[in-house]
């Protein structure tokens, strides 16, 4: 009995593209390079963008929206925004994710705070600590002093 043995072909472009897609948002700029990477010569991947976002599929306000939703509740507006800049994200469709997800930055640095602090910083070097931590956290600096400063009164 003869055995034959057939060759794994490698999954088409637009194959790749949609597996990527159904497992999660990407932006236009992440998955051109991961579609890059493993396109061969006469792969025309910026024809095969345009067409998904055409379609609808591939959206990059959609992915910073949901970006903005999500990581919201972690960390501050310069953090998120910083995160979707290395992601590709234009600074536009930036403003249009925080506008359309209507996230309140002040709502996000006192949950933030809570999760980490239970009391208002007793002395200046707990005070020091509390800024440098929500400032790590993407917090922007007027903001966090006013939150501070109102927690006193």
């Amino acid at each position: 009995m003869a055995w034959a043995f057939v060759a794994k072909t490698e999954p088409s472009l637009r194959a790749r593209a949609m597996r990527f897609l159904a497992r999660r948002e990407h932006s236009r700029a992440e998955l051109q390079r991961k579609l890059s990477a493993v396109a061969e010569e006469g792969d025309d991947v910026e024809a095969l963008l345009d067409e998904l976002a055409n379609k609808g599929w591939l959206s990059d306000t959609r992915f910073a929206e949901l970006a903005v939703r999500s990581k919201a509740r972690r960390f501050g507006p310069l953090k998120v925004a910083h995160q979707l800049r290395a992601k590709g994200v234009g600074e536009e469709t930036i403003a249009i994710a925080f506008a359309s997800a209507g996230t309140d930055g002040a709502a996000n640095l006192e949950r933030v705070w809570r999760s980490h602090f239970s009391a208002a910083p007793a002395d200046q070097r707990e005070r020091g600590r509390q800024v440098r931590f929500l400032q790590g956290r993407g917090f922007p600096l007027d903001d966090i002093l006013r939150f501070l400063k109102g927690m006193r009164t």
